[in-house]
C-alpha cells in the first residue's frame, strides 16, 4: 500500500470548480479526482510510478 502525503496546492478558482463539478458526476471526492486526472496523465504518458517491492513478501528460498 502507497503511503500519501499532503501538501498545498494553488489553483485558479474555475479550474477548481471545473474539477469540483467532475468529481461530483464521478462521484469522488474533489482530491479523489485530482489524483485519478494525475494518474491518467501519468500512464497517458509513460511515466507511471514504478511499484516498489513489497517487503513483507516470504521468499521461496
Amino acid at each position: 500500500m502507497s503511503k500519501k502525503k499532503a501538501f498545498a496546492l494553488r489553483i485558479n478558482e474555475d479550474m477548481l470548480k471545473a474539477v469540483e463539478k467532475w468529481a461530483s458526476d464521478e462521484f469522488r471526492s474533489t482530491n479523489g479526482q485530482i489524483e485519478w486526472m494525475l494518474m491518467q496523465y501519468l500512464k497517458d504518458n509513460n511515466r507511471s510510478p514504478k511499484p516498489k517491492p513489497d517487503s513483507n513478501k516470504k521468499s521461496d528460498s
